[in-house]
């Protein structure tokens, strides 16, 4: 597995369209038509998986372990939201990453995210088989 402490620094910003589905009240978090608080974390998620993918070895993928965000204001259906990542801390397999959201009057979003590298197929198949030797 490749040590990413190199690459701490890199950033990545990806844009996205508010959609109905992705509202609090169509996710069932809250009962208005905005930005969710899970959507926005998802896409922080996305982002910061995304900054890292190019880095791995092949066969290897990053899992989200922890996220401590702060949703700081509202985004209506239709505005269009940005976030950055970046990545701050490398750890063996643990990266830590600087995530911040921004619709296109103010930021929406701060926090940290924590992700772990994995090998992609043992994930897989722990994952089928958990369970199965009780």
């Amino acid at each position: 597995m490749k040590d990413l402490t190199s690459v701490v620094g890199t950033e990545l910003t990806l844009e996205a369209t508010v959609q109905e589905h992705q509202t609090a009240k169509a996710m069932r978090s809250g009962g208005v038509d905005s930005l969710s608080t899970p959507y926005m974390i998802a896409f922080m998620e996305h982002v910061s998986s995304e900054c890292v993918k190019d880095f791995l070895d092949p066969g290897y993928v990053t899992v989200g372990t922890l996220v401590n965000v702060k949703h700081l204001a509202s985004t209506p259906v239709g505005m269009k939201v940005t976030c950055t990542s970046k990545l701050v801390q490398c750890d063996g397999r643990r990266l830590v990453f600087e995530v911040e959201a921004h619709d296109i009057v103010e930021r929406i979003g701060i926090g940290t995210h924590e992700r772990f590298i994995v090998n992609e197929e043992r994930f897989t198949e722990k994952t089928k088989t958990k369970g199965e030797s009780k």
